[in-house]
């Protein structure tokens, strides 16, 4: 409820700057009617956020919150569109993107009570061990297909997209010169990190990093003796690394966006699964090595 009276207070305030300056109603809005947009949108989005603020978990105070919610959304993707024909409204865009995501968030906890983030783990993404039979060779093979097939993705199709975006949206901005060298020499070492991990994990925990073949065995050896998810960051500093290439600020963000996905919705659920399948041992290695800063030999407390 405190979030959607934020977001109504938020975009009344939008709202009264759109039609008090013209900057920042090109900025968000480019070249559409104001008049016309606010005949929409502040009914369904400033009053549905306020009603849903005000009348809290009750049937009128749940549709408002679900009118609002999609209401973000809906505008979201619509603005998407017309910035990337347009070359307009970037920064609409990205605030209505947040303003999107955030109105799901509380919608899920207003209807709910909580964020469902187990639900990235349901059908093929569920967490299940590997079959133990099968040779060291398999779960090689099968985790560096994984690696092809998620960088290919992660990497080599999204931070292009996000790039071309970026320029669509007029949202640029110039980076220094280094960041192109610096982003290639951290991609280096980042994939460098990636490969051992899943050489690691795959050799010796007789399994491999996939949720639907995970290893039967606790791997701490290799880069596991000092982090605790070696690949996850190696994948984020990746993910930076291609943005410096690529000279982009948004694919930046977007691995910045990852590590909060993958370290608030992610790594529980992950840690729960290792924690019930592994019991004391995993407790004393989660205890002993940090998950994002590498251990320092002496040390015993994680933070």
């Amino acid at each position: 409820m405190a979030y959607f009276a934020v977001q109504a207070v938020t975009g009344c305030l939008w709202w009264i700057s759109v039609f008090l300056s013209p900057p920042v109603r090109r900025a968000t809005l480019g070249d559409l009617d104001p008049l016309l947009v606010a005949a929409f949108d502040i009914p369904l989005f400033v009053m549905a956020s306020a009603a849903a603020a005000a009348f809290g978990r009750t049937s009128f105070g749940n549709i408002a919150a679900v009118v609002s919610a999609g209401w973000t959304v809906a505008v979201a993707v619509a603005l998407a569109t017309y910035a990337t024909v347009t070359t307009q409204a970037g920064l609409g865009v990205l605030a209505m993107g947040a303003a999107a995501a955030g109105s799901v968030a509380a919608l899920c906890v207003l209807l709910l009570g909580r964020i469902p983030t187990e639900w990235i783990i349901r059908g093929p993404f569920a967490f299940r061990p590997a079959r133990s039979r099968r040779s060291p060779e398999f779960h090689m093979a099968a985790t560096f297909g994984q690696l092809i097939v998620f960088w290919g993705f992660f990497l080599g199709l999204v931070p292009p997209c996000l790039a071309f975006l970026e320029q669509r949206w007029g949202l640029a901005l110039e980076l220094p010169p280094v960041a192109v060298p610096a982003g290639i020499a951290i991609l280096v070492l980042a994939s460098a990190l990636g490969i051992w991990s899943a050489a690691v994990m795959s050799t010796l925990g007789d399994g491999t990093p996939l949720p639907s073949a995970m290893p039967n065995r606790l791997v701490i050896a290799g880069p596991y003796r000092w982090i605790r998810n070696p690949m996850a960051v190696a994948g984020i500093t990746q993910g930076a690394a291609v943005g410096l290439i690529l000279q982009s600020w948004l694919v930046v963000g977007y691995a910045v966006l990852g590590s909060l996905v993958w370290n608030y919705a992610v790594r529980p659920l992950e840690e729960a699964d290792l924690s019930e399948r592994f019991g004391d041992d995993f407790q004393q290695y989660r205890r002993t090595v940090r998950c994002w800063v590498p251990r320092v030999p002496g040390t015993r407390r994680t933070a």
